[in-house]
């Protein structure tokens, strides 16, 4: 059996306030190409189909027509809910969808598989939602959900589901489930809920026994182990991860079990790149012939914060998502607070000079600016002596 690991479509995102629809359609086409071309057997989706518990109608759409498409590859299609879905809604929509489509997101059915058989016998899918404690402990006995206070307690409850299914049901198995395991590189695309809170780990051996378990929540693929894995997001949802590959694994089970696993790029239908220095070297010809259709970070490193940058970037790039000011080599080395340097002025051309230091990343007056300001105060020393 070829099956096909993808995870993380996130439909209905946006990229820095641009809709990533029509992008994401591209690359969801060239997916349904590649499941035809390699002759997949099925699909498993590892969560996060949509990026809101309450997507717009055209999210609905997308997902409707790229189902409908991987259908007409004669594929089944496995599919579980994220932390970003709404499980019932993903699950109500599942009751409209034709045979062998099969959307997982009820935590009491985590022991009953999805059946599919080969030349081989059955393969046992087993589709394991999204589970936050305090929302799924309700669903178990009390005696089971008392101890369930944090992901990686309820995903080991979980995966005992999974084994008790998979004695009631012989046959080479796979596990579809989303969440932050032990032994993901930090640096590959986390989540935002993740970057904002703590990391609730599940420990790696929770997902022993299954021949294959995909993974979703992750927006880089990982290789935690041979049939552990994240295949990541389709679709660069941040400028983090702009070097991170975009695509799928595909697995072969044989008669054994996991027989291997190669990863299946995918179109990048925008590539992100970010500029770094000084505002005039970003807006130079060379870098415009080489990015004018990227999407670009810019992070400019002039001293002081330059008039108008953003307009200043579009008018060259077109798609330009995102700018930075980040200063280097200023002149400042004294490492006083603000504060300090304020208490410490004995004037107001100090006082001046210390707020322009602090604005300026280090860099305070120039030469003409500090005689305008001594023309300023002198200015104003003689009007107030003729009052």
């Amino acid at each position: 059996m070829r099956i096909l690991h993808t995870s993380d479509w996130h439909i209905g995102r946006t990229f820095h306030g641009h809709s990533t629809l029509a992008a994401l359609a591209d690359v969801l086409s060239a997916l349904v190409a590649q499941v035809r071309e390699h002759k997949v057997d099925v699909v498993v989706v590892a969560g996060d189909v949509f990026d809101s518990a309450t997507p717009a109608a055209s999210a609905y759409t997308l997902l409707d027509e790229a189902l409908l498409a991987l259908h007409e590859t004669g594929a089944r299609v496995v599919m579980t809910s994220g932390n970003h879905d709404s499980a019932a809604r993903l699950g109500f929509h599942s009751r409209l969808l034709r045979d062998g489509i099969h959307v997982l997101t009820d935590p009491t059915a985590i022991g009953e598989p999805v059946t599919i058989d080969d030349e081989h016998g059955p393969v046992r899918f087993f589709g394991i939602p999204y589970l936050e404690p305090a929302i799924v402990r309700q669903h178990w006995s009390p005696e089971d959900g008392s101890r369930l206070r944090t992901q990686a307690q309820t995903m080991d409850h979980a995966m005992g589901l999974v084994r008790e299914g998979s004695r009631q049901h012989p046959g080479r198995s796979v596990v579809v489930a989303h969440c932050f395991a032990v032994g993901v590189d930090v640096t590959a695309g986390l989540e935002r809920e993740v970057r904002q809170g703590g990391l609730d780990l599940v420990p790696l051996a929770s997902f022993d026994g299954p021949d294959y378990v995909a993974l979703g929540h992750i927006h880089g693929r990982q290789r935690l182990s041979d049939r552990v894995r994240y295949s990541g997001a389709p679709l660069h949802y941040s400028f983090g991860e702009q070097h991170k590959e975009r695509g799928s694994w595909v697995v072969d089970l044989d008669a054994d079990g996991l027989a291997s696993v190669e990863w299946l790029a995918l179109p990048v239908p925008r590539p992100l790149v970010t500029l770094t220095g000084t505002l005039d070297e970003i807006l130079s010809d060379e870098n415009v012939a080489a990015h004018a259709d990227d999407w670009v970070c810019a992070v400019y490193t002039d001293a002081v914060p330059q008039h108008e940058p953003m307009r200043r970037l579009r008018a060259r790039y077109p798609f330009c998502a995102m700018v930075q000011h980040a200063p280097v080599g200023g002149a400042e080395d004294d490492e006083r607070s603000y504060t300090q340097r304020l208490r410490a002025a004995v004037s107001d051309a100090d006082r001046i000079e210390a707020f322009l230091a602090h604005v300026r990343a280090g860099s305070g007056a120039t030469p003409r600016e500090t005689e305008l300001i001594r023309e300023v105060l002198d200015d104003r020393v003689r009007a107030e002596a003729l009052v």
